[in-house]
């Protein structure tokens, strides 16, 4: 990632993108025109509104879906709570054990009943029947990559919705959003947005499914620029689940997608994972096949932050993760404080 390495100059070795993600240069710059034209009331709220419009269609590049299918709300788990809002009270949903909060909530507030497995048992599960399967395709937490092919196979053979949660894959693995029913996203990790940008594939037949959003606003309506109409007439495809814009980070994921999409996902994903068993393989350790890793080493957090290496504990284990900014010489730099 020589070619890039310029849009970033941090303070730290920033190895915690799965905390946040560090806004390139480019990003920076279009965030703070859109500061200074606010400053100086120079802004284009039209200009802005179009920020939204891109923003979709280089998410649904990102997710190989058209833009029209996806969805743009402030946050993976409110956008969960619109899905879980539409099954039956009576829906039984499967999650993995230790699952993120965010995945597991939205359909615990809903109130039906919950299942959870463990991951290795989660295509069997979903077999013995159920409404649906929520997942994250890559866990937050230990950095493991899902099933998602067996899920989706057992899924589609017992007729449950398969929904996924990609906040901590979309980015740096290539996804094909198409296989799943729901995918969803936050923004501010491996896509490198400010947070505040939540964004959800909706299959055409969930879309259906689903009706219309409750609360619906201006922005989930076909003229979202009527804001006097007397009746709500639903935008078509995703954008009738949209909440209101928020033009900071539609403007900033509009910059950082494009760093990324002209990158390529699978070169981003070849860099990252490169690095990850960089550090693996340093530590005695095999192949993990994901930007993650985490380390039960006494005080490996303590240790990494001696050495200016940024990094965070989950579950009592220290979290490394490596994006597109990070080098060979950040990877051995970790090391070396460990070994």
């Amino acid at each position: 990632m020589d070619d890039l390495r310029h849009l970033w100059n941090t303070d730290t070795v920033w190895l915690n993108t799965a905390q946040y993600g560090v806004l390139p240069a480019t990003t920076r710059a279009a965030l703070a025109e859109y500061l200074d034209s606010c400053a100086a009331g120079t802004g284009d709220p039209a200009r802005w509104g179009r920020t939204t419009g891109e923003a979709r269609r280089r998410l649904g590049a990102l997710l190989g879906v058209p833009g029209g299918d996806v969805a743009l709300g402030a946050a993976a788990s409110q956008l969960l709570g619109t899905v879980a809002a539409s099954l039956p009270g009576s829906a039984r949903v499967v999650v993995p054990e230790g699952e993120f909060a965010s995945v597991l909530f939205p359909f615990q507030a809903r109130g039906v009943r919950v299942r959870t497995v463990p991951l290795g048992r989660l295509a069997e599960a979903v077999g013995e029947g159920c409404e649906a399967v929520a997942f994250s395709v890559v866990h937050p937490g230990t950095g493991a990559v899902a099933p998602v092919a067996e899920v989706v196979a057992a899924a589609r053979g017992a007729g449950a919705l398969v929904v996924g949660d990609a906040t901590q894959a979309a980015g740096w693995l290539p996804l094909d959003a198409s296989g799943f029913d729901v995918l969803v996203g936050a923004a501010y990790k491996w896509l490198m947005t400010p947070r505040g940008l939540g964004y959800a594939y909706l299959a055409p037949a969930v879309q259906e499914r689903m009706g219309v959003v409750p609360g619906a606003g201006p922005a989930a309506a076909a003229d979202p620029v009527d804001l006097f109409a007397d009746r709500f007439v639903p935008a078509a495809g995703a954008r009738r689940f949209d909440t209101s814009p928020n033009w900071v980070a539609h403007t900033a994921a509009v910059a950082s997608l494009e760093v990324l999409l002209g990158a390529g996902v699978d070169r981003v994903h070849a860099h990252n994972v490169g690095l990850a068993d960089r550090f693996r393989a340093r530590l005695g350790w095999g192949p993990g096949g994901s930007a993650i890793v985490s380390v039960e080493v006494p005080g490996a957090h303590e240790r990494l932050a001696a050495a200016g290496v940024v990094t965070t504990v989950r579950a009592g284990r220290t979290r490394l993760s490596f994006h597109l900014y990070n080098t060979e010489e950040d990877v051995d730099r970790a090391a070396e404080a460990l070994v």
